[in-house]
């Protein structure tokens, strides 16, 4: 293992490192998104062991643990300096009792914990990387309980990105302790197209804010996205995800200060995009009406979906059209509004009709066949609210400003015409 370890760093620093014949990461993990919370979106680098704490009691207390958010993961800033022999140690005044003793704790509140890295020579942060500590530091996590690690890309001149992502996905399979390995690259080296071997997921993008449309410039080569830009970023790339691995347009924004209409378009897209779902608001002190957007089961649902095909937008516009094939014969169909203004949308089904076959394998033909529909964001969604049957009036449905429509279609008839 040395001696692997070695030669990879020396492949590291000349930039010409490749990445191994076979799979590194562990299997069977993240067979769809992985759903849990993070401290960065909400508490940046101001984080410590009793806000981890609180907020595993709360995921437990509110519910959203019985809904799939199972992994609490700690972001930037736990760090403390390595110790003589070179492991990491945690920061002594934020986390007295240790990362093993809460990692003990998460897990008695039947949750994961997740730990932040990168694969630089620092951190985003200013903390120490794993850059030359790539085993020392997947070891030290698996002793500690880690179940999940979140890998960055500050400080990473000089570092070839294949190599680098490679070596720590060995490294976490030497560790023995199965880890959900979620790259954080911004994509900026296409990782879609080679990380499916090495990571459970990437990121497509640079960093989200809480913006619904709109981006932030920082001045320093830095560019914030909001959601309807990091929607248009990831859409291209659905070909790419599926189950163990997926697409990542970053965390979820839901609760930061969107409008009510914006965090349920925003959790939408997000499901029909087949993303992580990793929330990033205050979970101790989140509103009944957030609350009620990420508890809504039947929309998790969409994007927990076995089939694990990323959703895909089939009409361009004001008002934009998604599709997405789920398990089974059913399909989400979600009309998404990217004005500020309500309007009207004439649900001519026929023009609709997709064929998907080099992704899913899977057609969906409006000409010959008819859909219920159950409105997933209804009082009661499991109501049909309708059909897709031609009549001589078409039905037209109102989207309101930043917000979406989303049904899910069911199989009603499979004769022709």
């Amino acid at each position: 293992m040395r001696k692997l370890r070695i030669l990879f760093v020396c492949l590291l620093m000349a930039g010409v490192a490749t990445l191994p014949a076979t799979a590194q990461k562990y299997e069977g993990l993240a067979r769809t998104p992985q759903m849990g919370w993070n401290t960065w979106n909400k508490f940046a680098d101001k984080i410590d062991e009793q806000l981890i704490r609180s907020t595993a009691d709360a995921l437990v207390e509110s519910g959203l643990r019985d809904a799939g958010y199972i992994y609490l993961n700690m972001d930037d800033c736990w760090h403390s300096k390595r110790d003589s022999l070179g492991f990491i140690t945690c920061d002594p005044e934020r986390f007295p009792s240790g990362i093993k003793a809460l990692a003990d704790y998460v897990h008695s509140k039947g949750l994961k914990l997740g730990i932040y890295s990168d694969a630089g020579r620092q951190t985003c942060g200013g903390r120490p990387g794993s850059f030359g500590h790539e085993y020392q530091d997947a070891l030290q996590y698996a002793r500690w309980g880690i179940d999940y690690l979140k890998y960055d890309w500050c400080e990473s001149y000089d570092i070839n990105a294949k190599g680098a992502y490679g070596l720590m996905s060995e490294a976490l399979r030497e560790a023995g302790r199965p880890i959900l390995f979620s790259m954080c690259e911004w994509g900026s080296n296409r990782p879609w197209e080679w990380a499916k071997d090495v990571a459970h997921s990437w990121r497509t993008t640079g960093d989200i804010w809480a913006k619904f449309d709109g981006t932030w410039d920082h001045g320093n080569g830095f560019v914030q996205n909001g959601v309807l830009q990091i929607l248009d970023m990831n859409e291209p790339l659905r070909q790419y995800a599926g189950p163990g691995h997926w697409n990542d347009p970053d965390m979820l924004e839901v609760g930061n200060g969107l409008t009510p209409s914006e965090d349920r378009a925003h959790f939408t897209m997000w499901c029909m995009m087949a993303a992580p779902l990793i929330l990033g608001n205050d979970i101790v002190n989140m509103s009944p009406e957030v609350k009620a957007v990420l508890m809504n089961r039947d929309v998790i649902a969409i994007d927990q979906d076995t089939l694990g095909i990323q959703g895909m937008r089939v009409e361009r516009g004001d008002v934009e059209v998604w599709l997405k094939p789920l398990a089974g014969s059913d399909w989400a169909f979600c009309l998404l509004n990217r004005t500020l203004e309500p309007l009207d949308v004439k649900l001519d089904w026929r023009r609709w009709s997709t064929d998907d076959s080099t992704v899913s394998g899977r057609k969906i033909d409006f000409e010959s066949h008819v859909y219920e529909l159950r409105d997933l964001w209804a009082k009661n969604p499991q109501k049909v609210v309708g059909t897709t049957a031609r009549t001589k009036k078409v039905a037209t449905v109102q989207v309101g400003g930043h917000d979406v429509v989303l049904y899910r279609l069911t199989l009603q008839s499979a004769s022709k015409k």
